[in-house]
C-alpha cells in the first residue's frame, strides 16, 4: 500500500534496487500508460510525444528528440497524424498517442494499465508483437496490468495472478497455465476456459479431490464414457466440441476437418487432469 505520493503504509517499494521513499515522480523515474489516455488537448501530437523528452533533467538535444518521436510514431502507424491537434484524433489514436508518451522515454520501469483495450483487434495484434520488441531490444521492466488471456500468454515473461488484490500465485505463463496453485488461477489462463467437473464423475481421482480440472486439449475422444455432441465450432485451424456429459457441459478440441455433428454421441476420457480439493486448491 502507497501512503500519499511518498510513503508506504508497510515495507518498501523499490525499483532498481533503490527505495522510492520520499523521491518526486520525477526522480522515479517511471513511465505510466493510462487505460483512459490522457493528453495534452491544446499540443499536437508530435508535441504530446515531445513532452517527456522536454523535461529539464533530460536534457535531450532536439535532433535526438525528433529521432525518437518519429521512429515511435511509425511504430504506432501516427506519422500522418503528427501535426494534428490531439482533439482531433480518434479514441484508439489518442490511445496510441499515450502510448507514444512512454515508448520514447527510457524509463526504469514502464507501467501499464490495460493500454491496448481501446483499440480495434488487428492494431492490438501489431501492438502485442511491436511492444515485445521494444521490450527485449530494450531490456525494460512493463509491468502490464491486463484482463486479456492472449495479452498475457503472449507478451509476459511473468504472470502475477490476482484475486481480491492478493497475489495468489507468479510465474511463467506456461507454468501457470501447466501448474495453476487454485482453480481460480486455472480459470485465469487458456481460451476456452478450462472444464471443471465434480471428482466423482471420472474414475481415479484421488481420496481428497472435489473437483476435475481438464483442459480442452486434455479431453481424449475415442475411447472412455459416452457424451453427446451438443454443438460443433469451426474456427479455421481447429474445432471445439460442446459436450454434454451426464448433465454438465464441456469443451474440447478436436481435428479442424471433423465430421462430428450436433447430436452424435462420442467416447471420452481425462488426460492429465487436475484435480481440486474442497477448497479450490490443487492437489499435487
Amino acid at each position: 500500500m502507497v501512503s500519499g505520493l511518498d510513503n508506504p503504509d508497510v515495507g518498501e517499494v523499490m525499483i532498481g534496487g533503490r527505495s522510492m521513499r520520499g523521491m518526486t515522480p520525477a526522480q522515479r523515474n517511471v513511465a505510466m500508460v493510462f487505460q483512459q489516455y490522457s493528453l495534452y488537448p491544446h499540443l499536437s501530437v508530435r508535441r504530446n510525444l515531445e513532452f517527456p523528452l522536454k523535461s529539464p533533467l533530460l536534457k535531450t538535444p532536439q535532433r535526438v528528440i525528433d529521432d525518437k518521436v518519429n521512429a515511435i510514431a511509425e511504430i504506432l502507424q501516427i506519422s500522418h497524424k503528427l501535426d494534428n491537434k490531439a482533439t482531433a484524433l480518434s479514441g484508439g489514436e489518442m490511445q496510441r498517442v499515450s502510448i507514444g508518451r512512454a515508448l520514447v522515454r527510457n524509463p526504469q520501469i514502464y507501467l501499464m494499465d490495460e493500454p491496448l483495450s481501446s483499440l480495434d483487434a488487428k492494431l492490438r495484434a501489431d501492438l502485442r508483437i511491436e511492444l515485445k520488441k521494444i521490450q527485449a531490444k530494450s531490456g525494460a521492466t512493463l509491468l502490464y496490468v491486463t484482463h486479456d488471456q492472449v495479452e498475457a500468454m503472449t507478451m509476459a515473461t511473468h504472470v502475477g495472478v490476482l484475486h481480491e488484490g492478493r497475489l495468489v500465485q507468479f510465474g511463467s505463463p506456461r507454468e501457470i497455465y501447466e501448474h495453476p496453485v487454485s482453480i481460480y488461477a486455472a480459470t485465469r489462463l487458456g481460451q476456452p476456459r478450462i472444464n471443471v467437473v465434480p471428482a466423482e464423475l471420472f474414475p481415479g481421482a484421488p481420496a481428497k479431490a472435489k473437483s476435475i480440472g481438464l483442459r480442452p486439449e486434455h479431453i481424449d475422444q475415442g475411447a472412455g464414457q459416452d457424451a453427446t455432441v451438443t454443438r460443433v465450432e469451426h474456427l479455421g485451424d481447429q474445432t471445439r466440441l460442446h459436450l454434454t456429459f451426464k448433465t454438465h457441459n464441456l469443451i474440447t478440441v478436436t481435428d479442424a476437418h471433423t465430421e462430428l455433428k450436433g447430436g452424435e454421441t462420442i467416447k471420452i476420457q481425462p488426460n492429465k487432469p487436475l484435480y481440486f480439493d474442497a477448497a479450490g486448491m490443487r492437489l499435487v
